[in-house]
């Protein structure tokens, strides 16, 4: 068969059976293989029909800009559909990003701009404001906005649930994916439980996101947001395309877990795919251990290709680096914690306090940091070295309040975040804070760690 351009030749992708990940496992676990999709992702698919969409109401027109934010792959299946179409494009990234993915989009004409990844959603720094702000500034072009625009969801509605219904007959009892925008979880599951309303849906997270949290209390918790390091799924934010009412269960993933479960597939699957696969089947595959049985058929979507992810997760020295590739079993912020006095308090200081008392704590102390709070909720932070370079330049804030001079808060990190982990998330000068089971706050800081590593 003959296609017109690259883009004809999206979707169908293969369903494959594992056969050594899941042993032990009851039932059939069935992988969609999205990498052979021509962009190597499954966003080929609602990149191409967000911009068919855009044409036919009339918002991208011809010689127009497509920009957008994207972790990588949604920006491979733009510019191939640009280059098709005829459009120029601009993605904005965040840096945590492989390098790979980065070149990748160079690589096929697309302008890349890096922004910073630990910045909130409205920070006028971040991926997704400097699109917003690019599409403002930059006439006839269009912000597609993947995480809102409901073509996302709607084209795995039209292709990738029939694709699966097809291919296993109907016969399938579970869906699973990760969740990153939403489209290709909710999308699909959406057609699949309107075929069979009994097939159960698994939604994969990840460690650092609201996602799993939100669907089981309908809070959206702040205290659950902090750095991870897995690309593609999770957020800081509800997309819009995310429909809790299609995901029966969410499963959340470390980063750890996800990146050995990736090297995993490469090795014993013969499925050389992207960070994020990983997570998706350590986490479904964490479910069906529990819940499926004989006769029962479950089908993983795997989004993209590893050649993304060369130099992090299928390099050594990176794996390595980050505690991945060590033997040893790292402990975590739960035994640094058992190890604390049972009469432990956190160290505070209140939004309304004096900073020169909040600095009279910290040297009778003897601490860097501390916390700052609000109604029974941490608010921001105080640095010894960020406040004494304030005081020095303008000595009168010793009587101004905690608020008016506080940094923002620390990051809250979950109770089993192992020591390699924690590592990575302790900047270079906050610490993290956790809830313990009791919901008590503690901090921990470099030094904590480690001791912890040195024990």
């Amino acid at each position: 068969m003959i296609y017109n351009s690259i883009i004809e030749t999206i979707g169908n992708t293969p369903m494959v059976r594992l056969n050594k990940v899941n042993k032990g496992i009851k039932g059939e676990i069935l992988v969609k293989v999205e990498y052979f999709n021509p962009g190597n992702s499954m966003k080929d698919r609602m990149a191409v029909k967000m911009v068919e969409d855009a044409e036919k109401a009339g918002i991208l027109k011809p010689g127009g800009t497509i920009i957008e934010g994207t972790s990588g792959n949604t920006g491979m299946g733009l510019a191939l559909a640009a280059i098709s179409k005829g459009y120029k494009c601009i993605f904005t990234m965040a840096d945590k990003q492989s390098k790979e993915k980065i070149d990748i989009l160079k690589a096929v004409g697309a302008e890349v701009i890096v922004c910073p990844t630990n910045v909130s959603p409205e920070d006028p720094r971040s991926y997704y404001s400097v699109a917003k702000k690019l599409n403002q500034d930059i006439p006839n072009s269009f912000y597609p906005n993947q995480y809102d625009n409901l073509s996302n969801a709607l084209a795995h509605y039209e292709t990738t649930g029939p694709e699966i219904w097809n291919d296993t007959e109907g016969k399938i009892t579970h869906y699973a994916a990760g969740v990153g925008t939403g489209g290709s979880m909710c999308g699909t599951a959406k057609f699949l439980k309107e075929q069979n309303p009994d097939i159960i849906t698994v939604g994969i997270d990840t460690y650092g996101s609201v996602f799993k949290k939100y669907k089981e209390t309908g809070v959206f918790d702040e205290n659950e947001i902090y750095p991870y390091l897995t690309e593609g799924i999770g957020e800081d934010i509800l997309p819009k395309n995310v429909d809790f009412s299609v995901i029966d269960h969410f499963v959340k993933v470390t980063d750890k877990d996800a990146a050995v479960m990736t090297r995993r597939l490469s090795r014993e699957e013969g499925l050389f795919v992207g960070w994020s696969c990983g997570s998706a089947v350590h986490g479904a595959l964490e479910y069906a251990k529990e819940h499926l049985k004989e006769g029962d058929r479950m089908v993983i979507i795997l989004p993209d290709h590893g050649t993304r992810y060369l130099g992090k997760i299928y390099n050594d020295d990176w794996m390595r680096n980050h505690g991945f590739l060590e033997d040893k079993s790292y402990g975590t912020a739960r035994d640094i914690i058992a190890s604390r006095n049972g009469d432990y308090q956190l160290l505070v200081s209140q939004k309304t306090d004096k900073v020169k008392d909040a600095i009279a704590l910290m040297s009778t102390s003897s601490v860097s940091q501390i916390p700052v709070m609000e109604d029974g909720h941490v608010v921001g932070s105080l640095t010894d070295n960020k406040l004494l370079s304030k005081i020095i330049g303008q000595p009168e804030l010793k009587d101004a309040t905690v608020g008016e001079v506080m940094e923002d808060s620390m990051k809250f990190v979950a109770l089993d975040s192992t020591l390699d982990v924690l590592s990575s998330m302790v900047d270079k000068e906050k610490a993290v804070l956790v809830r313990d089971d009791h919901h008590q706050i503690h901090i921990i800081t470099k030094h904590d760690i480690l001791d912890a590593l040195t024990k």
